[in-house]
């Protein structure tokens, strides 16, 4: 590396700690973010609903009766929570005693 090179790299490092300091990001919080409803587009093409148990396990991909939210590797944010983040529904809350076709047991 040049020093040319070295003192930019070193200036804008030190501008972008800078940054970070004087104005801080803010993380948005899960109850920040809307609860997913069963109408929404992608909620309805994943046949997402609110309650797992009104899902027939005969109609699903990988048919279990108990699949839900809360045993899908998917779902994000704190146990007990009744609505918490999904990987598949990004920026929406989903409840862990729903369920989708993208259900994926938890390792």
């Amino acid at each position: 590396m040049n020093k040319i090179a070295r003192r930019k790299f070193i200036t804008l490092s030190a501008a972008a700690a800078a940054g970070c300091l004087l104005h801080p990001g803010s993380e948005a919080q899960a109850q920040d973010l809307p609860q997913i409803t069963e109408d929404d587009p992608l909620a309805m093409a994943l046949k997402y609903t609110h309650d797992a148990s009104a899902v027939d396990p005969a109609l699903r991909t990988q048919p279990a009766a108990d699949q839900s939210c809360m045993n899908c590797a998917q779902l994000q944010g704190s146990e007990g929570d009744e609505w918490r983040p999904c990987a598949i529904f990004v920026g929406k809350l989903v409840n862990a005693k729903g369920w989708c076709s993208v259900w994926v047991p938890k390792p």
